[in-house]
């Protein structure tokens, strides 16, 4: 909880700095997690009920961030072309990779990862892999191209994979 939560903060600053819809996009997922991490506390011993509920709430939390964050790409989309600083995109990718990594190898090694609140947690996770990796290429196209719609590419589909696994997690939630 605490690395996601402090990658959200290194994320959105430095997002909003750089100017790269990856990397705040990315960081709304790490507060994503960050939160799920959090309630799934909640529901350490507790009944099935509970940790189900609690997995259908981090589901509809992770959609409602999509939303926010599908609406600021379509307005950078129509603004003026403001170009991401590349390098910033890649070095806190590159670092957000190696936190997600770490996070993902810690809830491997759960005892309660076959249960539904553990499941959301990983599936948060996986998701932040694949996204970290997509904004290091989104920052070598933004560099190589001259053009922020890289950025904005990846950021349209960290957001729709983050819908995909809040809804995914809604399904486990049943």
């Amino acid at each position: 909880m605490a690395i996601n939560f402090s990658f959200f903060i290194i994320e959105i600053t430095t997002g909003l700095i750089s100017e790269s819809m990856g990397l705040v996009a990315d960081s709304l997922d790490m507060l994503a997690d960050s939160f799920v991490y959090g309630i799934s506390l909640l529901a350490v011993g507790g009944t099935l009920i509970k940790k189900k509920r609690i997995a259908k709430i981090a589901g509809y939390f992770q959609i409602a961030l999509a939303i926010i964050g599908f609406a600021e790409v379509l307005r950078r989309f129509f603004a003026t072309e403001k170009l991401p600083d590349f390098s910033t995109m890649i070095v806190i990718s590159t670092l957000a990779l190696i936190a997600n990594g770490l996070c993902l190898y810690i809830l491997q090694k759960s005892k309660s990862k076959e249960e539904a609140h553990m499941k959301a947690s990983m599936i948060f996770t996986s998701n932040d892999v694949i996204i970290n990796l997509g904004i290091i290429v989104a920052g070598i196209l933004v560099n190589w191209f001259h053009s922020n719609k890289p950025d904005l590419i990846i950021g349209t589909l960290v957001f729709a994979l983050v819908i995909q696994g809040g809804l995914r997690i809604l399904k486990l939630s049943k």
